[in-house]
């Protein structure tokens, strides 16, 4: 059975990012704007900025007292030429508003991708596609299940999976998860601890765990504990260090790319 080891792929790219950074007369910026100290956003956002120190990307860090805050910080970092790239960490507390503010992003600056017209595609979504082609993970003859909607991977994965010509089917959560059975590969990320049981896989399955929920201040999975217990799996991304360190990967990928242009 093969272990999905996101943080391997990524200390490759990483190397060659850092030097990308050594070889620009300014330090590319990126803004992360937030409303939340929950455990699990905490978590990404102090990742986000130890990997910017190490590639030589400068993070600035804003907590936000109000959706109004929000606004304002992306209107005047839009007109900021020093900030490369802008993302929301989500979700806000008020997720009515998660479109509206994404969609306010100045597109060549929208690095993780959610905003309507954003010039680059869902950082997470192609850090799952990064993660299955480093370990030669076969899609186009394989039955694809993505469970969760999400806007974050569910929407734009199955958006892009659909686009390459894949066998793509999507699920929310509170659909039949036996019918899960039946696929090959099952990419998950609803954030519902142990949404996935054993009596879901069949198999020679192909398992990507993206979801994240805290329990008790212990990051928690999609997928249950039994079902890492088994043998026959074909593949399946370990409990932290899967689809987490490429989309940072990713995210930073975007920045410089921004920065270039």
């Amino acid at each position: 059975m093969k272990i999905l080891n996101g943080r391997e792929l990524a200390g490759f790219i990483k190397e060659r990012q850092a030097h990308q950074v050594r070889s620009m007369s300014q330090k590319p910026k990126l803004l992360i704007i937030r409303d939340s100290d929950n455990p699990v956003i905490t978590k990404y956002v102090q990742l986000k900025i130890k990997y910017g120190e190490d590639i030589g990307i400068v993070v600035e860090d804003y907590f936000a007292s109000s959706i109004e805050d929000i606004a304002k910080k992306i209107e005047s970092a839009n007109q900021d030429d020093s900030i490369n790239g802008i993302i929301i960490q989500l979700p806000l507390l008020d997720k009515s508003k998660t479109d509206e503010l994404c969609n306010q992003i100045e597109p060549q600056k929208d690095v993780d991708g959610l905003g309507e017209k954003a010039q680059f595609d869902s950082a997470t979504a192609t850090a799952i596609n990064w993660l299955l082609a480093g370990y030669d993970i076969r899609l186009n003859t394989a039955k694809i299940a993505i469970v969760g909607r999400g806007k974050l991977v569910g929407a734009p994965l199955y958006k892009m999976f659909t686009n390459s010509g894949y066998d793509v089917s999507l699920f929310h959560r509170g659909d039949d998860l036996s019918k899960l059975i039946q696929y090959d590969v099952i990419i998950t990320a609803t954030g519902v601890p142990g949404l996935i049981t054993n009596d879901n896989i069949g198999s020679n399955t192909c398992i990507v765990d993206a979801g994240t929920a805290s329990e008790d201040g212990v990051l928690k999975g999609d997928i249950s504990e039994e079902i890492r217990s088994r043998t026959d799996l074909s593949a399946i991304t370990p409990i932290t260090g899967g689809v987490g360190p490429l989309t940072v990967t990713c995210l930073f990928d975007h920045v410089i790319q921004s920065a270039s242009k």
